[in-house]
């Protein structure tokens, strides 16, 4: 399908009116920009599954997604700046098509003068102080409010808003100076991030709201983007092993990759702070003080094998202490925290020890272009868990959890190669593309890596390939549904290379993620809006219109095609009333189960809440109530860690952040745990009918 694209469009690559190649000044556009919009256009308005043609339609769309993508709370820019933006609501398509995008430009320039004047008088309010009994509130939702007419009443919204961080700070125990010092640093932090902003950014943001106004999957990758896609999906990188993130200047290291190049060297730490970076011995150093992570990240990634030098500042160090400098040598990267991995848990079940083995996939992800290559030992989702099946039956497991939890998809052919770890051959997902032609994904190879009980986690954040997984699995009564409705991503994305459709010699016009099909069930039904529904479904907070498919103002209908020809392979619809009466008796005995409903309860109580109060005897009582019960739950030191320190990320010490982080990942998984007992009785309600089936010799691969 891409290539077909790109050979059709190969002709109209330089067809835009060209702008003049020449150095541009900051927040201006460029010709290689101007080129890239139009060639999406020329994909988007002609073989996009839901095409719609780039006129004034169109272009007011656009308008409204581009102010959302900037000022989503509209607390920056005023009804006046809309107004005065008027003429352009309907212009934006035609600024596209003839390459000249400065008015897009123009707004993004005002939004980013208006920022640093509301930060500005946010600041000048902490020298001012707030009375904290004045009945007055802040709203929590703006999205939907009116813009504020004018400066003035900008300016309140934003006295409101300081006085609320400051009230926030104040509950949690900080003195007024303090406060000061750390609400005077957020804004001063706002303002500079917002003067890092490039060009490119600017481009990127506005045509991500061209291409969402289409539909919410479509979007447009600059290069930087497309490269961080291709990571995720192959799961490796070139470069040194550290994870980054800025901090008061620094580009500070928040993490060392076990093996890796910074990790064995023995030289670097948590904390240390890399201030210049040069591309080997001798080369000249880039000054890395006052960069953006981004941009560090790329001077220090390259090829493999190759020297980069880096001038550290270490953790114990004031800023002038004493500087060091380490050679490392560029090494491939494994991603391991995002790869698939196992676990095993035990249920006690009538005086037997049962044993369930989970395995937790975070994505699916497959190296496109190992697989492309022939690489023998290339990653992908589906080889990865059907090595930890093997490992898995070697420990005896009883039963398998497959923990999809906010796993958000990602390759449609692992998806397919995955349902068939489970199931025998036949079907697993229907595709449907804008001419209304419908294709099948089968799984064809014969036998299954796990024929024996199974059960497949769910959440909000279950989406596209999680989706189609569950849903056939659920369909051929393969697995059992644990958990939330999923998201409702129904839809199928390519990858336009721009560069590769304008012959360009080097990466500079990005790629366009487009939506070209749409993917229902086997039975007929779709994931799309819908979701995928769990057989055993847990207490949720959230709601499909607030996370979910359905929250989008132009997300693609619900529809219904034929079913594919497929056999179930069980039936477990006859288990599932003893199952959820035998979860409910649980969840009405166990104390943590029982504390998840509460939360669930309070979460929806407060999610109705319109306003915040800025009265300080109120907010004290709603915090002592909260605490209370944390104390009651978990002791109070616990609910000293879980309670709300008024800080924004960044602002605690790192090391702070990293044990706040630590103790989260080391709490109990509630629902995990209750997966695990409805799995155990599957086991159990199941082995009457496996005994009568053909046994264990049914075909094993893989």
């Amino acid at each position: 399908m891409k290539k077909r694209l790109i050979g059709t469009l190969l002709a109209l690559a330089f067809c835009g009116t060209a702008l003049a190649d020449a150095p541009q000044p900051s927040l201006t556009p460029t010709s290689e920009q101007a080129q890239a919009a139009y060639l999406s256009s020329m994909f988007l308005s002609r073989y996009h599954y839901a095409a719609k043609p780039l006129d004034d339609a169109l272009s007011e769309k656009i308008f409204d997604a581009y102010l959302k993508s900037l000022d989503p709370e509209r607390v920056f820019f005023t009804q006046v700046d809309i107004d005065g933006f008027a003429d352009l609501r309907t212009q934006l398509d035609d600024a596209i098509l003839q390459g000249d995008l400065e008015g897009p430009f123009t707004i993004f320039r005002r939004y980013q003068a208006r920022s640093a004047e509301r930060l500005a008088y946010a600041r000048k309010q902490l020298a001012e102080g707030f009375d904290f009994s004045v009945d007055e509130s802040y709203p929590l939702d703006r999205s939907k409010a009116p813009w504020p007419k004018d400066d003035a009443e900008a300016q309140d919204l934003w006295r409101k808003r300081v006085k609320n961080d400051w009230l926030r700070l104040r509950l949690a125990g900080k003195e007024d100076k303090a406060i000061r010092e750390t609400l005077e640093k957020r804004y001063d932090n706002f303002i500079a991030r917002s003067a890092k902003n490039k060009s490119d950014d600017v481009f990127q943001i506005f045509m991500n709201a061209y291409a969402g106004a289409i539909e919410p999957h479509t979007s447009y990758l600059g290069r930087g983007s497309a490269d961080s896609f291709d990571i995720a999906m192959r799961l490796s990188l070139v470069g040194i092993g550290a994870v980054l993130q800025e901090r008061d200047d620094y580009i500070t290291i928040r993490e060392l990759t076990p093996g890796g190049p910074a990790a064995r060297s023995g030289k670097l730490a948590v904390g240390d702070r890399i201030v210049g970076v040069a591309q080997g011995e001798g080369a000249p150093m880039a000054d890395l003080v006052g960069a953006r992570v981004d941009e560090a990240v790329k001077l220090i990634r390259g090829t493999k094998d190759t020297r980069v030098v880096l001038d550290i500042l270490p953790a114990n160090s004031g800023p002038d202490g004493r500087h060091k400098t380490i050679v490392l040598v560029r090494d491939k990267i494994k991603l391991e925290e995002q790869a698939a991995k196992k676990s095993i848990s035990r249920v006690d079940l009538n005086g037997k020890n049962l044993r369930v083995g989970v395995i937790t996939l975070p994505a699916f992800y497959e190296d496109f272009e190992g697989r492309r290559r022939g690489d023998k030992d290339y990653r992908s989702a589906s080889r990865d868990v059907a090595r930890l099946i093997g490992e898995l039956k070697k420990e005896r497991v009883d039963g398998l959890i497959l923990d999809l939890r906010d796993n958000g998809g990602g390759s449609l052919r692992e998806a397919v190669e995955l349902t068939g770890l489970f199931i025998d051959t036949g079907p697993v997902v229907q595709q449907r593309n804008s001419e209304g032609q419908i294709e099948v994904e089968s799984d064809e190879r014969a036998g299954a890596a796990w024929d024996g009980p199974l059960a497949v986690m769910i959440n909000r954040g279950s989406a596209s390939a999680s989706e189609i997984l569950a849903a056939a699995l659920q369909d051929y009564g393969r697995a059992l549904l644990i958990g939330e409705p999923s998201f409702g991503k129904g839809t199928v994305q390519t990858l336009i290379d721009l560069d590769e459709v304008a012959k360009s010699k080097k990466p500079q016009l990005g790629e366009l993620k487009m939506t070209i099909a749409q993917f229902f069930r086997i039975n007929g039904g779709t994931t799309q809006l819908n979701g995928v529904t769990p057989d055993i479904r847990f207490p949720s907070a959230f709601e499909a219109k607030e996370f979910g498919e359905t929250g989008f103002d132009n997300a693609l209908p619900a529809i219904q095609i034929p079913p594919a020809s497929y056999k179930p392979a069980s039936d477990l619809q006859a288990i599932l009333p003893d199952l959820q009466r035998r979860h409910e008796a649980r969840a009405s005995k166990d104390k943590a189960l029982r504390e998840l409903a509460e939360d669930v309860a309070e979460a929806l109580k407060l999610r109705d809440k319109q306003e915040l109060s800025l009265q300080e005897e109120e907010r004290k009582r709603e915090k002592e109530t909260r605490e209370a019960r944390l104390r009651q739950r978990a002791g109070a030191e616990a609910a000293a860690h879980l309670g709300d320190d008024g800080l924004q990320g960044g602002e605690r010490s790192l090391r702070a952040e990293l044990d706040s982080e630590k103790a989260l990942k080391g709490r109990k998984d509630v629902l995990l745990q209750e997966a695990t007992r409805i799995v155990g009785d599957e086991i159990e309600l199941l082995a009457p009918r496996r005994r009568m089936a053909q046994g264990n010799d049914a075909p094993v691969r893989r």
